[in-house]
């Protein structure tokens, strides 16, 4: 039967876990092979056709006998919005941030398509015109996919995940399987999303980007070990590409463990060497490995990484912050308080060096500036939650039904 779920309501992979899977990874990776992938299971089954179809005639928004299709049929259903005023999510707060980081990491490796360029003033036109097209091509993928771009622009997502889908089902190009996924993730609906995007991997084995998505949708569902999985294999691709591995550096940020290994097996690549993230975020690996208290080679090789990292991008504010903690953990708070004012300078707006100053500050009895720093970090958290919840308010929740699983929630969905 039909169940309506949302993302909240899927299971977690405990921290723990992640841990154990590391270290898996890095004694006998070969274990590990096909994680990345869903496992088939009972909701394979088809559900039961829709009793308003006359007999002989498909149902609605299904494709015509012999019409080139995604596969039979997917194995969810998109059945409204909601807004997502009582979205929460699996972990902390940060973990939160992070995914929703994480997902807009993603969304961007979209490709940009014609219309992305159209003015806002145009796509009601647009969309008229893209109608009235339809109607007279109404198999053409091309024209479904730019209709699903200029609705997603006027604020109409269920209308605009229909119309990926329908471009995907009558040409299941990789672009199209990806942008309809990223629809869905984008709108809090991972597990579809992991749907579409397994399937697409399947279809495109070579197609990194696939991958990583897939990766996301895992993370975003609390699935850590299969997140990791995705994106160790989307690395393996292509080791020259740094996209998978910045991937990893963020997910570090949702709590997740990176094993070091599988850095150091990429460091050594000219695409390494010269990227600044990638150096920041391989000690920041090192560095929960060492669980924030590293021995003295450890500690060097994380020193020298970040001031790589620095080197290559004076700007990068993290970098500093990381110093800093690297510094504090080991006693030298006038060099932490050091980096982590340049952390402050170069981003008045971020929170955490404000917060690791007024520690700083507190033990060597700067009293006042610890206060004034603490003042600062509490103004500016308030203020990134408040804008967080306006931009989660601002993209609306899908409600979909998934096959075969028992009722979780009822919701009623607000239909468009």
């Amino acid at each position: 039967m039909w169940a309506y779920v949302t993302a909240q309501q899927f299971a977690k992979v405990s921290r723990a876990t992640a841990f154990i899977l590391a270290g898996i990874m890095s004694a006998a990776p070969s274990l590990l092979q096909g994680q990345c992938q869903p496992v088939a299971g009972a909701s394979e089954a088809r559900p039961p056709e829709p009793h308003n179809t006359a007999p002989g005639k498909p149902p609605a928004g299904k494709p015509d006998a012999g019409s080139p299709e995604f596969y039979d049929e997917p194995k969810f259903n998109v059945a409204g919005v909601t807004d997502t005023t009582n979205l929460g999510g699996h972990g902390s707060s940060a973990v939160q941030r992070s995914t929703e980081t994480l997902t807009k990491e993603a969304i961007s490796l979209k490709q940009e398509s014609p219309t992305d360029s159209q003015a806002g003033s145009l796509n009601a036109d647009r969309e008229k015109s893209l109608r009235a097209s339809l109607e007279h091509d109404p198999g053409n993928a091309a024209l479904h996919h730019s209709l699903a771009d200029t609705e997603e622009k006027l604020g109409n997502p269920l209308e605009a995940v229909r119309q990926y889908q329908r471009a995907a089902e009558l040409d299941p190009s990789e672009s199209n399987l990806f942008d309809w996924g990223a629809e869905l993730l984008v709108h809090h609906a991972p597990e579809p999303a992991m749907e579409v995007f397994a399937k697409g991997n399947r279809m495109f084995p070579h197609s990194s980007r696939m991958l990583i998505a897939l990766g996301v949708a895992w993370q975003a569902q609390g699935a850590n070990d299969r997140a990791l999985r995705c994106l160790f294999d989307a690395s393996d691709l292509n080791p020259s590409d740094p996209t998978p591995y910045l991937f990893l550096g963020k997910m570090q940020n949702a709590e997740m463990f990176t094993q070091p290994a599988s850095w150091k097996k990429w460091s050594g690549s000219p695409s390494f060497s010269e990227n600044p993230l990638a150096n920041y975020y391989y000690a920041v690996a090192l560095w929960k490995r060492a669980n924030d208290s590293a021995d003295a080679p450890t500690a060097a090789q994380i020193e020298s990484l970040l001031s790589k990292a620095i080197h290559l991008n004076p700007k990068l504010d993290v970098a500093y912050l990381q110093l800093g903690i690297l510094y504090g953990a080991g006693g030298n708070f006038p060099k932490a308080i050091a980096a982590y004012q340049k952390a402050r300078d170069v981003s008045p707006e971020l929170e955490e060096p404000h917060y690791r100053l007024a520690d700083a500050y507190r033990r060597v009895g700067e009293k006042t500036k610890a206060e004034h720093e603490l003042q600062l970090f509490k103004e500016l958290t308030k203020k990134k939650s408040e804008e967080a919840e306006r931009e989660r308010h601002e993209i609306q929740q899908f409600v979909f039904a998934l096959r075969d699983q028992i009722p979780a929630a009822q919701q009623q969905p607000e239909h468009q």
